[in-house]
Order: structure tokens, then sequence, then C-alpha cells
């Protein structure tokens, strides 16, 4: 007979039965698989539901199954999770390997936050408007390159390029104003044919769910490179995400109303079932938390960045990856990203006992968040983690002089 053993996980565990997320992980000596979290533990799906669909590397295949799959395996699991579970199916989180759940053809990164907007605008245009004609008419973003985007953890070197020096002209050197984008990665389950569109209403028929995004920015390189049609170098060098994505289903108590709109955005981008999520995030800098961005505080919508996306015609595909841009809220000390906390470099930051501005050679950056779960609780969201590591000119570790 199996053994089945219950796994000791606390009835406020930000990892219950009520949250889930998955992610993909291998135990000592075993392949990448299909598991959820459950506190400090992962479990096999394949081997706890009897479904060797969950055997593989990446949760694609089951995300292209759709809502009314989800729904069905979510509820075997969380049902399971409440009680003995079988042992073989029980691996000790900090005994395992994780890597990148899922496979992504696409990757969009929005400008969702007007805070985040109307501060950086205030940098780069401080003689005129801060948010251009049509911030306020459309969830603007850009494409990035979806094969740079890592798992949590993974460290991330120092990019080079060209930027511009006090006299005008351009120079080729490691970014000496490297920065973050704390933001919110939504996750697409079941895709849709190019030349249809999504609308605002079917947001939840094809986003799976979500996870923390950190999306890296050269802000020198960005800065020179930008002009006319911009990110490109200083954008595409790394984008950390969280090994776990937690689904829709789990934020049912996170969802709250977008804030108001002015003016009213064109037909396609409203809708009756368009929400917000009241997420808190927290960025820790070499340990020590230094600012709170309040997703709730976003000004456009995760179903109106798909609605937009898709608009023209372009498919998506399960595994996509779509970006809020950076979350920041109405005070500095809510900025997610350190350009906007530093005021543009102006005002150093102080990172336990150390005055910094952009990020330094060796320092970490941790991104965690929680939301309202059921009966007044919280669930955490899967962290992301990275840590800068000098740069790599002709083969050979550069360390630049940054501005800290």
């Amino acid at each position: 007979m199996t053994a089945r053993v219950r796994p000791p996980v606390a009835d406020d565990d930000p990892f219950g039965p009520d949250h889930l997320p998955y992610g993909v992980f291998a135990p000592p000596g075993g392949p990448f698989r299909v598991g959820v979290r459950l506190g400090a533990y992962v479990l096999d799906i394949a081997a706890l539901l009897n479904d060797s669909r969950f055997a593989q590397p990446t949760v694609n295949d089951f995300l292209a199954r759709g809502p009314v799959h989800w729904h069905s395996v979510r509820e075997r699991l969380r049902e399971a999770a409440r009680g003995p579970l079988p042992a073989e199916a029980i691996h000790s989180l900090a005994s395992v390997r994780l890597k990148l759940p899922i496979s992504i053809g696409d990757y969009v990164d929005f400008y969702a936050s007007i805070d985040h907007a109307t501060r950086l605008g205030g940098f780069l245009r401080p003689n005129g408007e801060a948010l251009l004609p049509n911030w306020r008419h459309l969830p603007v973003g850009y494409h990035g390159r979806a094969g740079s985007v890592v798992v949590s953890g993974t460290p991330v070197r120092r990019p080079c390029g060209q930027r511009r020096t006090g006299s005008g002209a351009p120079e080729f050197a490691p970014s000496a104003r490297l920065d973050i984008e704390a933001e919110l990665g939504f996750v697409v389950g079941v895709g849709s044919e190019v030349g249809t569109s999504i609308a605002v209403d079917d947001f939840a028929d094809h986003v799976f769910g979500v996870a923390l995004v950190n999306d890296w920015s050269a802000r020198d390189i960005q800065a020179w490179e930008g002009q006319p049609l911009g990110p490109f170098l200083g954008k595409s060098f790394a984008t950390s995400m969280a090994a776990w994505i937690t689904p829709l289903a789990a934020l049912e108590f996170a969802r709250i109303a977008v804030p108001e709109q002015t003016p009213e955005p064109l037909s396609y981008l409203r809708g009756q079932q368009d929400w917000g999520f009241d997420i808190d995030v927290r960025v820790h800098w070499n340990g020590v938390p230094v600012s709170a961005p309040p997703y709730r505080a976003m000004y456009w919508s995760a179903a109106q960045m798909l609605a937009h996306l898709t608009v023209n015609g372009a498919g998506t595909r399960s595994g996509d990856l779509f970006a809020s841009g950076t979350i920041s809220g109405p005070r500095q000390d809510q900025s997610g990203s350190f350009i906007e906390l530093s005021g543009n470099g102006a005002h150093p930051v102080d990172v336990g006992g150390c005055e910094r501005t952009f990020l330094a050679d060796g320092d970490t950056v941790l991104l965690t968040a929680t939301a309202p779960g059921p009966g007044g609780a919280r669930i955490a969201l899967g962290e992301v983690s990275g840590e800068i590591l000098p740069a790599l000119i002709g083969g050979v570790h550069r360390t630049e002089e940054t501005t800290m």
C-alpha cells in the first residue's frame, strides 16, 4: 500500500490549498515535470492525479486545454491538498530544481502605470507634458525579446551598449544606470488566431494566471538608442520571471474595480467584466525593503492590455507573456523603479548604510507580493530575485564605475 502523509502546512500559509501556484520542477536525479506549490513543498501533479500529461518540462500543454480543464484540475488539487497525500508525490521545495515554467513564444511589455509614466515623463521632458497625447487613450507597449526571459534566481550580467557622453557623442561601454522595473506578468493560456481579436470581457477565457516580473532596464543605453523606435538593447538583455504562476482563480478575492479613466476609452477597450487587482508588491535591495508599489493604482487593466494587443489581429499562443510595465503608486516610496525612487539619480537611496541611485555589481534585488485570499487570509505570489554580475567585454569581466 502506498504510504500517505500530510505535509506540515500551517492554515495561514500564503501558499496553502487555496493558492496552489503552478511551476516546473525536477526532483533529485529526475526530469522536469509540472507541479504545484503547497507551503514549503512541491506536489508532483502527474503522480498525485495519475495523469502523465503533467510529466512535461513546461505547463504549455495544460494551459492550452482551457478554463474548464483548469477549473477541474484545480478543484481536484485543492481537495487532495487538504488531506494525506501519496508520499511519492511530495517533494521538499529545498530539494528540487526550478525552471521557467512556460515556453514563451512572444513577450509584450506595457507602460500601464500613470504614476510611473508621469514621473518618468517629467525626467525625460522637464519643460513639456509628462504624458504624451496618446497615453490616456491606449495601453502603450512594445514587443520584447522572449529569448532573454529567465527564471527567478538567474544572475543578470550588466549589459553593454552605446551611451551618450558629455560631448553628445556616443561611446560603447557597460551601462552605468542599471535599473529594475517591478511588474506583474500575465500568462496566456488559450491563444487566439491571427486575424482575430480578444474582447475585454473574454480576458479570463484566455489568460491563465499571473507571475511577478522584473524587467531590468539600462537607462543610459535606453535614453540614447530609444529615439524614435523605443526600447531595444536597453531592455532586451534580461527579464526575470517568478518560478510560480498564480492562477486567476486564486485571485478571486483580490479583484477590484479599475480606476476611473478620463477620457473614456474607445469602445474596444470597454467591457462589463473588467477588473484590477489589489496586490501589494515589495522591492528589496540587498535585503533592505526600499519601496512598496501597489498594483491597485495601475491605470490600464490587464484585460485592456490584451484587447489592445490583439485588436489589430495579432495572434496569441499558449505560454505567451505580457507584462504590466512598472508598477508605481502616487508616492515616491511606492516607486517600482530606482530611477523614480532616486529622483533620476538626484537623491541617493540608503541601502543598508550605502548610498545608491542605480545598481552596482554584486547588488541583489528581490520582488515579493501578497494579495487578499479567502476569509481575510493573504496569499503570496512567487518571488523574483536576481544578482548583478559585472559586464563582459571581449571575454573579460569588466566592472564599470556606476552612478550609485
